[in-house]
């Protein structure tokens, strides 16, 4: 949970695999997504491992809601979002002040 007050935007949760062919595309495009998102300024941190096949833990901070924001802008105009966008997620985004989304 994030510490109110901080300014910090967090999100939480697993991106779900339907099939094999989901999981290679994600293989594939991850390491650029990884890459391209710690290089934002303002990523605090930015995590995604495989827990079990098919299923990945994702755990990623932003310094305040805008560089959340630019995040998610860059992301849908990416490679990963283009092969990634059909497969299931379940996130929970949290700000300092109330929840997001």
């Amino acid at each position: 949970m994030t510490e109110r007050g901080t300014g910090t935007v967090r999100l939480t949760g697993w991106l779900i695999c339907a099939t094999e062919a989901e999981a290679h595309a994600v293989r594939t495009h991850l390491p650029d997504h990884l890459a391209l998102t710690r290089a934002e300024p303002d990523c605090l941190s930015f995590e995604v491992t495989e827990t079990r096949p098919l299923v990945w833990r994702v755990a990623e901070e932003f310094r305040d809601r805008a560089a959340f924001a630019a995040h998610q802008d860059r992301t849908r105009a990416s490679a990963w979002y283009a092969a990634t966008a059909g497969i299931e997620r379940r996130f929970r985004i949290e700000g300092s002040e109330d929840e997001i989304g």
